[in-house]
């Protein structure tokens, strides 16, 4: 139990929309991958803090929404087709 709480601590951590980011360091391609990656634990944190999102609002632009997209699509997608093809 307390190592997974303490998995559940690191992973919030590093969630978008936590204040990290600024104009001049905004979130790239591979922090677009891990906010895709906790996108699930984003949402449910975001119900409880307003300031929480699923999305990082300062980032690079296209490479960022690429690595997120890719994670989200290819994290939870590729689970699905995983179980299909069994």
């Amino acid at each position: 139990m307390v190592v997974i709480l303490t998995f559940l601590m690191l992973l919030t951590g590093c969630i978008p929309g936590d204040g990290s980011y600024t104009e001049e360091q905004p979130a790239g391609f591979f922090w677009g991958i891990w906010h895709g990656w906790v996108a699930p634990i984003s949402l449910i944190i975001g119900i409880f803090n307003e300031g929480i999102r699923i999305y990082e609002p300062i980032n690079t632009g296209s490479a960022y929404d690429f690595g997120f997209y890719l994670a989200v699509v290819g994290g939870f997608g590729g689970i699905s087709f995983a179980r299909k093809n069994k």
